[in-house]
């Protein structure tokens, strides 16, 4: 196994990511894959000092060249996008199939303008909508849940909320 829980958060790396969500999928590193993160040593640094496991932030023209070697690696990762864009465009656009995992948690969303609120700091627009769509789609669940025991439904609740 070498992806052990495949999340979006617009925060990407915080404290809860590996204490709370790593008690319930083991993990041994964290590949957070965002162009703007990657490619500001400051944000990237940032990232990498909220985690104590090893932590790679990658592009993610970067990810698709490596993303074979993620899959053979013996090393549990944990992967990580900041919008469901980004997760969209690993996991239908360039058919990444991480492991075994069939769930994509969906953690984070800030309220911003033109968003939908469907729980606690989770709003999302009708662009993240059409990317959670297109995840399930491609055959994964789409969990909506800040911690493990904060679930508040999958995507299949929440769509008729946006142009579905």
């Amino acid at each position: 196994m070498s992806v052990s829980f495949v999340r979006i958060d617009d925060r990407m790396i915080h404290g809860l990511i590996t204490t709370r969500w790593g008690k319930e999928y083991p993990c041994d590193g964290i590949i957070a894959v965002n162009d703007k993160a990657a490619t500001d040593p400051i944000l990237s640094e940032a990232y990498k000092a909220a985690s104590d496991k090893k932590t790679f932030i990658w592009t993610l023209d970067h990810f698709n060249k490596v993303k074979d070697k993620v899959l053979k690696s013996s090393t549990r990762y944990f992967l990580i996008t900041k919008n469901p864009q980004d997760m969209k465009k690993i996991l239908v656009d360039m058919n990444f199939k991480p492991s075994d995992i069939k769930t994509v948690i969906v953690g984070p969303g800030n309220d911003r303008e033109n968003t939908i609120k469907l729980g606690d700091n989770q709003s999302f627009n009708q662009s993240e909508a059409d990317a959670f769509e297109a995840i399930q789609n491609a055959g994964y669940k789409v969990e909506f849940a800040l911690l493990p025991d904060k679930r508040i439904g999958d995507w299949d609740k929440f769509k008729s909320r946006f142009n579905y």
